[in-house]
Order: C-alpha cells, then structure tokens, then sequence
C-alpha cells in the first residue's frame, strides 16, 4: 500500500502524463469514460425502477453505480472530474496552466460524447420499454429532478460530489493490484450516489436519456428541456465538481507536498510506471 505522500509524488508525474496526450486521445478516452460513467446510470435506473421504497431504492443506485468507476480507474480512461486532481502537478510547477485546461476541455467534451451515446442508443434501442415502460418514467423522473434543482443546489452538491470521487481516485492509486482498488474506491462513490449529490458526467447522461426518451415516448414534463438541463444542472454541478476536485488536490498538495523537498526512489518510480497504467 501506497502512503498518502507516495499517492502525491506519484499523482504529479500521472498529472504530467495525463497533459502530454494529444487532443485526440483525450477525446478518445474521455468518450470511453462517458460510455462508463452512462452505463453505470442506466444499470442503476434499470435496478430500481420498480421500486416503491425511495430510500432502498436509493441504496440499491449506490451499491449499482460504482461499477462505473471501476471501469474508469481500470479499463483506461480519462474521467473530467477525476482529472481536476491535476492541480496537484500545477502547483507543483511541472504542468502549465494552459495544458490542465487543456485536459479538462477535451476530456470534458469526450465524456459529453460518451455520456450522449449511451443515452441516445439506450433510447432509440428502447431499452425503456422494461417492465411495462415503467423504466422510461423513471428515466424521464431521474431528468426531471436534476433539471429542476436551483443554481445554489447544484453548486453545493457538485463540490461534495466531486469531493468524494476524488477521494475514490486518490484512495485507488493507495493499492497496488486491481482486486484493491475496486474495493477502495467503491465506498466513496457509494457515498456521494446514496446522499444525492451530484456528478456532471453521469448528469449528462441522466438529462439527455431523460430529453431523448421524453420525445421517444411522448412523455412531457414541464422542467425538461434543454435549457434547464444547461442552466440548472450541467453549469452549476460543473462548477461545483471543479471546486469540489481542485480543493481537494490542492488541501493534499498543501499537506504533503507543499515545502516537501521532490525525490523520486527507485521504488517509487516503479510505482509511478505501474500508476500511470491506470
């Protein structure tokens, strides 16, 4: 096991990694980290949308919905809200400005990519024709309720959100097998799932599954349109996630690395090999 300063050394190397790609592998990987992040939504409608008992049914979404960064953090994959942790390698002045903002513009618009996929195949396929086409009214709820929230609501929401992911991702490079890595960042992601904040990458699978599916099936709902879902969740819950994000790796930085004189083991630098694959 990794300790939390091992986690920050190697991280500002993984941070330099991640802003060398080029524009296309970011889209690339960005694309499939919204394939996993939609998936894991679907699954988790899919798995509780008979269920009468909103708060079991919420349980069952959390237990459901880690499957999602399990395939981020071990298929290979650039997650948006995960990456924000690159302010660590900013501070330390390996990364410019310019390439983190770089990385999250690309890997933000291959997630939406991967995010409008699934949405539109899980659709148009007709997959909300389960148990009667009661999955499609849950799909349709599950947009309605996140474009209907205020500017204030997503915010707040986000950045606990997004502080709970980044926990996950910082907790997954603290294992050095797979096996722990799945069981470490399930917890956190269970977390921010069952206590209903909000994620921007699954929120854009959650809104476009709901607007699809709403002209699909003819369903109506007042607050479901396009606009809302810009303005009342991906905006907010956005800018909550990069609060959320930066502030964690920045609190880690300021804990670890900040004044912390940077040399690399031998050891440590197999780590980092080994992290970078992840």
């Amino acid at each position: 096991m990794h300790s939390p300063i091992e986690i920050a050394k190697n991280y500002v190397d993984i941070g330099i990694h991640k802003t060398m790609m080029s524009a296309f592998k970011m889209l690339l990987l960005g694309f499939f980290a919204g394939l996993f992040i939609s998936f894991a939504g679907i699954a988790a409608t899919t798995a509780t949308a008979t269920m009468e008992t909103a708060s079991a049914g919420r349980l069952i979404a959390a237990i459901v919905f880690p499957a999602g960064m399990a395939m981020v953090l071990i298929a290979g994959s650039e997650l948006f809200t995960g990456n924000n942790l690159i302010i660590i390698s900013v501070l330390e002045k390996k990364v410019t400005v310019a390439k983190m903002l770089k990385n999250w513009f690309f890997v933000y618009i291959g997630n939406f990519l991967g995010a409008m996929f699934v949405a539109a195949m899980v659709t148009y396929g007709h997959v909300p024709d389960l148990f009667e086409g009661k999955l499609a009214e849950a799909v349709i709820n599950s947009g309605v309720i996140r474009t209907s929230m205020g500017f204030g609501d997503g915010l707040i929401r986000g950045i606990l959100c997004n502080i709970l992911v980044c926990i996950a991702v910082w907790m997954a490079f603290a294992s050095k097998d797979v096996s722990g890595k799945l069981l470490i960042s399930f917890w956190p992601v269970m977390l921010f799932v069952l206590c209903g904040f909000e994620h921007c990458i699954a929120d854009m699978y959650y809104c476009m599954a709901a607007l699809f599916t709403s002209a699909e099936y003819g369903i109506q709902a007042d607050t479901l349109t396009w606009g809302n879902f810009i303005t009342h969740n991906l905006i907010p819950v956005t800018l909550g996630n990069l609060i959320g994000g930066v502030g964690v790796g920045t609190g880690y930085w300021l804990a670890y690395l900040a004044k912390t004189p940077f040399v690399h083991t031998d050891h440590e630098q197999e780590d980092i090999d080994i992290a970078e694959e992840y």
